[in-house]
């Protein structure tokens, strides 16, 4: 049997922000390291999973990226009471055939990219920038998404280096400052020109 053939199979994992658990796949469920982030069922329109999962009311973010989903809860919900429901819910979702984003949210048009909610690095306009999207992508990068987040370089001057967290690193004032300590010590070692990191949370 080939993997494609393989059934679905979701297990979650908890997060360094406690409102919000990562939902990890077998598979791949979005394409090119795409990024996708909801806060409500209309800003779902061309992701069936993300709209659905907005039928529970106490969800309040669906972030996909790669193989997993990271759903952010409001207060007063504990994971350990509804983790299994949403694992059985995605899974029965996936195995069922049912698409994580339509066919017009991966047509990479700009007016699609943008309803569909996906984000990705500003262009580097200058060499340094690129070195900066580099060190992002090797080193900052697959700590965050083990993490259930996103990291994305949005700009950089006069020292500067915005930055742009999704999923679990967004709204988590502890897990951010760490973060952004961390992106600081590193760009102090391998490149002196990032005086300053700036974390925004969208």
């Amino acid at each position: 049997m080939s993997e494609k053939q393989l059934p679905y199979m979701i297990y979650a994992e908890v997060t360094p922000n406690p409102a919000t658990m990562k939902f990890v796949s077998n598979h791949m469920l979005v394409v090119n390291d795409a990024v996708y982030e909801f806060s409500n069922e209309s800003d779902a329109t061309h992701a069936p999973l993300a709209a659905r999962l907005f039928s529970f009311p106490f969800l309040q973010k669906v972030f996909i990226t790669q193989n997993f989903i990271t759903l952010t809860k409001m207060d007063g919900v504990e994971w350990e009471d509804v983790m299994l429901e949403l694992r059985e819910y995605i899974s029965n979702f996936l195995n069922a055939g049912h698409s994580v984003l339509d066919a017009d949210a991966t047509a990479a048009s700009g007016e699609v990219r943008e309803a569909s909610g996906i984000t990705d690095h500003s262009a580097a306009e200058t060499p340094v920038e690129e070195r900066i999207i580099e060190i992002l992508d090797e080193y900052i990068r697959p700590a965050v998404e083990g993490d259930g987040g996103a990291i994305h370089f949005k700009s950089f001057e006069e020292g500067k280096l915005n930055v742009v967290l999704k999923g679990a690193c967004s709204g988590c004032p502890s897990s951010s400052i760490t973060l952004k300590a961390g992106i600081k010590a590193l760009f102090e070692r391998m490149l002196p020109e990032v005086k300053e990191v700036v974390a925004e949370e969208l």
